[in-house]
């Protein structure tokens, strides 16, 4: 079947997910006192010395009083995920990992597997991936230089693509879950925490994740991922298109900053090829 070749690119892109937006609740965990209470503190403040000595304005505000010995709120499960991502981008320098990746298609309500390998890797401040699909057809995808090439060699062409003002949105796809901090999430995401679920072994710990772009909600409506906590990293991502189709991506053998194969970013291309460049 034919694809929109943008949103092909967005959808091998975002199968690195690698290949990690806000408005998280916030808890409204802080107990308020009675009102009966809050008016005594009014009563209490000129019994303290080092109350005392606060300008007049401060002491005749027990609601600051109150404020200044209130507990910090709680921290949130959402929270410390995306510190548990944090931390992982901190030390990150390098992912590969098998992967697996379903495609579901609405229309004809069948599922496209496939599978393979991906690289990926930040260097020099500039983020780069590769993913290698060996079955049903060989087929390669490289992210460097704030651009896309996608090499078919069946059919020896390859397809150039400069997302250029959506370079933003493609490369918000690349860090998802593999380098990403997830601070950094709230800038183009708006998240949720979904629970622990267990995959493969892990007890992961999901998000989902709502793009603030009206460009890139038009190509992927919504995304899961599912975090191991241990690592700081995505075990599995899924992305879901407006139209109904979703794409599952199960990694299995992450290494993490270890070396990479010298090819992993080159493309081995004939003299034949034939090269074409969509409009972005």
């Amino acid at each position: 079947m034919r694809v929109e070749f943008k949103t092909m690119v967005l959808g091998l892109v975002a199968s690195g997910g690698l290949l990690a937006a806000t408005a998280w609740p916030q808890s409204d965990s802080i107990p308020s006192l009675p009102f009966t209470t809050r008016r005594a503190l009014g009563f209490f403040l000129p019994l303290s010395d080092s109350i005392s000595r606060l300008p007049f304005t401060t002491r005749r505000s027990p609601g600051l009083f109150w404020a200044l010995q209130a507990p910090l709120p709680p921290v949130t499960s959402l929270d410390r995920v995306l510190k548990q991502m944090d931390d992982a981008a901190r030390t990150f320098r390098s992912t590969q990992a098998s992967v697996v990746w379903d495609r579901y298609d609405s229309v004809i309500r069948e599922t496209e597997t496939q599978t393979g390998k991906i690289y990926f890797r930040r260097e020099g401040g500039e983020i780069q991936m590769s993913v290698e699909f060996d079955q049903p057809d060989l087929m390669y995808v490289i992210y460097s230089g704030g651009k896309v090439q996608v090499y078919q060699p069946k059919i020896d062409q390859l397809n150039l693509y400069d997302p250029g003002k959506n370079r933003g949105d493609v490369e918000s796809f690349l860090v998802l879950g593999f380098g990403g901090a997830g601070h950094d999430l709230p800038k183009s995401y708006d998240l949720k925490f979904l629970g622990t679920e267990n995959v493969d072994g892990v007890a992961a710990e999901q998000l989902e994740l709502i793009p603030k772009s009206v460009s890139l909600r038009n190509n992927i409506a919504r995304i899961l991922l599912w975090i191991d906590p241990a690592r700081g990293i995505s075990v599995q991502q899924e992305f879901f298109e407006p139209g109904g189709n979703h794409k599952l991506a199960k990694y299995s053998d992450i290494k993490i900053n270890q070396g990479l194969p010298d090819n992993a970013f080159k493309l081995k291309t004939t003299k034949k090829t034939r090269v074409i460049s969509p409009q972005g």
